[in-house]
């Protein structure tokens, strides 16, 4: 019998038991994993980077907490994205097993940081928008510059503490328990914490939203009903209710995408999981890519300053290729006219 079906020897703590997390047992199983990490992981990077970079070139937008929110939330999943195809692709793929345990703890802490960053970076955004719409007279006092980017700091440093716990010691090896039956060296009550802080964020992130929607619901039936006073307040609440709705949308496809993962997650401390089930587990960590994927199609077509900001750069890229184009044209035909000369 395979030593890696027993449980008991699955949660040692050796580099040899490693193998018995490598759910992948065919070869159209592993490059189907590789195709949707490359796929997902490249447009992943390429939008997410083009979002940070359309709202750090617009003066205007760089300036608004809500956008500086949304930078937060492309940057952790870049990093998510990176940090996580080339992890998951290296150790289910290619059955790299060569490092230590303090290597794999690292790598899965910085996934965990970028993943919870994320996430937090959604509540910041839920939070900003309840008070946007909440108390629209006293958002720019409440919401300054400085305070995002402090509240962003010390949620980046919080995800990061809670990730580093197993590298700094809370592990199954270091205090001999119960191991997880997902991942090598992680304790089953640390993973039970971490879901619950994930939980916690879902549950907070649910509770602004729902608040979000309900004062949205209210300032379009008084628009509705007082259709008279049009002007820059009005204007305001448009797009506070737009960009509410919008980041909804962005939450409803985190929770799609995140619940098969936690599902799975909560089961495996519970029970014993099969080796179905550990193929299951390992294709649906693929859809955290594509959620963070999803993120900034869903900005670039529900928020109009960043679809204007994306149509601009696009004029601006056909102006430079068609000058480009013509160029050549226009340097042969002086040149000749200069020999006819």
């Amino acid at each position: 019998m395979n030593i890696c079906k027993t449980h008991e020897n699955a949660s040692k703590c050796s580099a040899n038991t490693m193998e018995c997390f490598m759910a992948l047992s065919t070869q159209a199983q592993k490059i189907s994993i590789a195709t949707l990490c490359g796929l997902f992981g490249t447009l992943c990077i390429f939008e997410n980077s083009l979002v940070l970079y359309l709202i750090f070139s617009s003066p205007g937008m760089r300036r608004k907490p809500s956008y500086i929110f949304i930078s937060s939330l492309a940057l952790a999943d870049i990093l998510a994205s990176i940090i996580f195809v080339c992890s998951f692709v290296n150790f289910h793929v290619f059955n790299e097993t060569g490092f230590s345990k303090e290597m794999y703890l690292l790598q899965l802490g910085g996934v965990n940081t970028s993943f919870s960053a994320s996430l937090s970076s959604l509540l910041l955004t839920a939070l900003d928008r309840y008070i946007s719409i909440s108390r629209p007279s006293e958002y720019k006092i409440l919401m300054t510059r400085k305070r995002a980017w402090i509240a962003l700091g010390v949620l980046w440093v919080a995800c990061a503490t809670i990730a580093s716990l197993p590298l700094l010691g809370w592990n199954c090896c270091t205090l001999n328990s119960a191991c997880s039956e997902l991942f090598p060296f992680v304790d089953n009550k640390y993973l039970s914490s971490w879901i619950c802080f994930i939980m916690v964020l879902l549950g907070c992130i649910i509770y602004a939203y729902t608040h979000v929607l309900w004062r949205a619901h209210q300032h379009v039936a008084y628009m509705e009903k007082h259709q008279v006073q049009v002007g820059r307040q009005n204007t305001r609440m448009r797009m506070d209710v737009m960009l509410a709705k919008t980041l909804v949308m962005v939450l409803t496809v985190l929770v799609l995408c995140w619940s098969p993962v936690l599902a799975l997650m909560i089961y495996s401390i519970f029970a014993r999981l099969s080796n179905h089930l550990r193929k299951v587990f390992a294709f649906c960590s693929t859809l955290c890519l594509l959620n963070s994927m999803v993120n900034p199609i869903i900005y670039a077509l529900r928020s109009k300053e960043l679809y204007s900001s994306l149509r601009m750069v696009f004029s601006r890229f056909r102006r430079q290729l068609k000058a480009s184009e013509e160029s050549p044209e226009a340097e042969s035909t002086h040149k000749s006219s200069m020999i006819e000369t």
